[in-house]
């Protein structure tokens, strides 16, 4: 339970860190930071940089269809978190499976899959007519976050 706990506060925390976010252009980003995600990321289109904290967060697509990615670096050019939109077909069994149990009749919306510290989450909404809920499982399909929207 502390572990899970921990974990959410993590995920949060990355979440939240946006409210001090200021634009810079990759000339001011570290060489470091943007040669580590080159080689993350070759083939990413459309990068935009932001500076949140000490964080460098790069906003960018791949592939032919233009999937939104984002991706945080430490000064040093360690990839911190990794988030990508996924169609909801996309994710874990299990995962479906604690939504159907949980949530019978309700939809997944805005799915996209987090990578931190090497530990992968998914994070997505489910909404009905009357509710809507903000949800990030692991890949068991344990429910590491809960927050009515």
């Amino acid at each position: 339970m502390n572990c899970k706990l921990i974990w959410s506060a993590f995920v949060l925390a990355l979440t939240t860190a946006g409210a001090i976010a200021q634009d810079i252009p990759q000339s001011q980003v570290p060489a470091v930071v943007v040669n580590s995600f080159q080689q993350k990321f070759p083939k990413a289109k459309k990068v935009d940089w932001e500076l949140k904290g000490n964080v460098y967060e790069a906003e960018f697509e791949t592939g032919l269809f233009g999937i939104d990615q984002e991706a945080w670096f430490q000064h040093n050019g360690k990839l911190l978190r990794h988030k990508t939109d996924i169609n909801k077909r996309e994710l874990p069994k299990s995962v479906l499976d604690r939504v159907k149990r949980d949530f019978p009749g309700y939809r997944i919306e805005d799915a996209k899959k987090i990578t931190a510290e090497q530990k992968v989450s998914y994070a997505f909404e489910v909404k009905s007519r009357k509710e809507e809920w903000k949800l990030v499982l692991d890949p068991q399909g344990n429910v590491l976050t809960k927050v009515r929207d």
